[in-house]
């Protein structure tokens, strides 16, 4: 059947997370609560490393990075799915909907290269500590930081190209309660195996690549750590390593869940996504600042219970 024959898609429905009918009103101070702290949190961070001198370290401007990267990684999403589960408004234009899903992976491709630059950046501390301030100067972490925007950026407008030059002339019905790759091609009126192979290939190698070289990062900083004859340098090699290590489990582990089973069910994979989008974002600047003194002492200066001694 000709092309000619369909309605052109100007718009899409979302039809949000399934099998919650009746349940709209608690999941939306759910999922609102969350995005508030969330917000709450990261700008906090932010706000507490741009605002105390002290940690204008290339650990904490990393961590500034990883702090916009939440921010916006949550509200690609969840706004829309707020309006959603309160208003019913389910419907997104086509230019929403190739913006939800560029934005999406631009940004969690960027979160993925930023951890391994984080884990390089512990490597050096740990394994060249007299070398540390010479290896990352502030010109290589600029230009390590920019390198992960820049490479994310073609990376998403591959993918976000591939994905809405395809046909889109029946359905507009998205089974998802955002516009991500998969349940969009669903509705395509052609062939999609470029796309699911540039796909697979984007997503799944460029992560696994990631996470490869976060491990030997991790692996030669453990043969480090034991060399070391001081307690105390063990402790806190540890302890410096330790929340890194978390917000990576927390952030490999769904996503290779979801783009490497993506015919897992659909019951598993919505919370996994919802728990990347959502959770791990909420949760980031709490593993970051639990056990972090200087991140605690800027926080305190900053809603100004620290006076400065006169």
């Amino acid at each position: 059947m000709g092309l000619d024959n369909h309605t052109v898609v100007t718009h899409f429905i979302l039809l949000g997370i399934p099998n919650t009918d009746g349940f709209q009103t608690i999941l939306f101070f759910t999922f609102f609560i969350f995005y508030f702290f969330t917000l709450l949190g990261n700008l906090l961070i932010f706000s507490a490393i741009v605002a105390d001198s002290c940690l204008h370290t290339p650990m904490y401007f990393f961590l500034c990075n990883l702090a916009v990267l939440d921010v916006g990684i949550s509200s690609i999403s969840i706004p829309k799915l707020l309006a959603n589960l309160w208003a019913q408004n389910r419907t997104i234009s086509l230019g929403g909907c190739m913006a939800q899903l560029f934005f999406y992976h631009f940004l969690a491709s960027t979160e993925s290269l930023l951890y391994t630059v984080m884990a390089f950046d512990r490597y050096v501390a740990i394994c060249h500590p007299l070398r540390y301030l010479l290896i990352m100067n502030w010109r290589v972490c600029s230009l390590l930081a920019a390198g992960t925007w820049f490479c994310s950026s073609f990376h998403a407008t591959i993918l976000a190209s591939l994905t809405f030059t395809l046909p889109y002339c029946g359905s507009n019905v998205v089974d998802y309660f955002f516009c991500d790759i998969f349940p969009v091609a669903e509705l395509a009126c052609a062939d999609t195996y470029v796309l699911e192979t540039v796909t697979f290939i984007n997503i799944g190698v460029v992560p696994m690549t990631c996470f490869v070289l976060i491990l030997a990062s991790y692996v030669r900083i453990m043969y480090s750590v034991l060399r070391m004859s001081s307690g105390e340098g063990r402790r806190k090699a540890v302890s410096t390593c330790s929340s890194h290590l978390v917000v990576v489990t927390m952030f490999f582990g769904p996503c290779a869940l979801v783009y490497t089973q993506p015919q897992l069910s659909k019951v598993l994979v919505t919370p996994v996504d919802i728990f990347g989008n959502l959770v791990t974002p909420m949760l980031n600047p709490l593993i970051y600042t639990l056990r972090n003194k200087e991140v605690k002492a800027a926080l305190r200066k900053l809603r100004g219970a620290e006076r400065p001694e006169r």
